[in-house]
């Protein structure tokens, strides 16, 4: 069998706790490839993963191989095929008798971590590992660790899937066809309130899903507010964060890039900007992307953009700039 390396972080999470069997099970790279997982938690919570080891083990996958638990990012980055960094600091965490509740505060802390993160692989992880931020604030976390990495030819990614996923959740309800049958699906920007899924662009049998719906109200009022304040809906409503739907976008993800992209559609995720549509280089921005027969992701080029997408476009670049701007002293 052929054997990958994934290193997972935040493993002891709700996200990390729905994310490993997947992993393991040989569904997202495959029944002839056998999976070694290399688990990462803070010291506090590290005692917990060997309950997750315990459960893998149990569950008897043929393509599981070894699994590792660490508290050092450094000893668990070695010769790592695939990262998928979950942990992160929440908002509305207290620390040292401080709630954080600022984007600038959350921007900071989580910065420190992704500091040590993006050395740790990019100097330990293989030459051309892909890495993918799942925890907020991802783009910019992203960003971070891209930065520190310093290894331009590894792929640093952050994840909009969840977001896409949302965005075909509401156009199948509204349009009564099946989730599969919507393609074409882009997230601009960044993973937060401000990203915008762009249906001019989707396809439903080859014809736009803006012009199918025929309902400017709806798709600028409502859905638009569903899918940029689904994740608080859902807080709101379980009490805690997304974390089935972020483990199986995160595994979306992953499987986008691992084989050719279909003629006839494209997946969502964050990648460090280009310059494309006149996005800033220097930052990490949700773009349609394809993945060729080699396995390198290019993004879409020549989309046609509505001035009302412009003007979303431009929100959310913004956004990241300020961001960006936030933790100038970790670039």
């Amino acid at each position: 069998m052929k054997e990958i390396n994934v290193l997972v972080t935040g493993a002891a999470g709700q996200i990390g706790y729905a994310l490993l069997t997947r992993l393991a099970s040989g569904e997202t790279f495959g029944k002839d490839t056998k999976v070694n997982l290399n688990l990462v938690e803070v010291p506090q919570v590290a005692s917990k993963l060997e309950g997750s080891r315990m459960e893998l083990e149990d569950c008897g996958f043929n393509a599981l191989g070894e699994i590792k638990s660490f508290s050092d990012i450094n000893e668990a980055s070695g010769d790592i095929d695939w990262a998928l960094l979950v942990g992160s600091i929440p908002r509305g965490i207290t620390i040292n008798g401080k709630k954080i509740e600022e984007r600038a505060d959350l921007l900071k802390i989580n910065g420190g971590i992704f500091t040590e993160q993006g050395k740790a692989l990019g100097e330990n992880a293989k030459q051309n590992a892909k890495i993918l931020v799942v925890g907020n604030p991802a783009n910019t976390n992203a960003l971070i660790g891209c930065t520190h990495g310093n290894n331009s030819t590894q792929t640093w990614m952050a994840m909009t899937a969840l977001d896409s996923n949302r965005a075909k959740a509401q156009v199948a309800n509204k349009c009564n066809v099946a989730i599969s049958d919507i393609k074409k699906m882009t997230i601009w920007g960044n993973h937060s309130p401000t990203m915008y899924p762009d249906l001019d662009n989707a396809e439903i049998n080859n014809e736009s899903v803006s012009t199918l719906i025929n309902d400017k109200s709806w798709i600028e009022k409502d859905f638009l507010q569903i899918v940029q304040q689904r994740g608080k809906a859902i807080i709101d409503a379980r009490g805690a964060s997304s974390a089935t739907s972020a483990a199986n976008a995160a595994i979306d993800t992953v499987k986008a890039t691992l084989s050719e992209t279909a003629e006839d559609d494209w997946f969502s995720a964050a990648v460090m900007s280009d310059g494309s549509y006149n996005v800033p280089e220097g930052i990490i921005f949700g773009f349609p992307l394809r993945t060729n027969a080699s396995g390198e992701i290019s993004i879409v080029q020549n989309l046609p953009i509505s001035e009302y997408a412009q003007d979303k476009i431009n929100l959310t670049t913004q956004e990241l700039l300020d961001e960006k701007k936030d933790v100038s002293d970790l670039l």
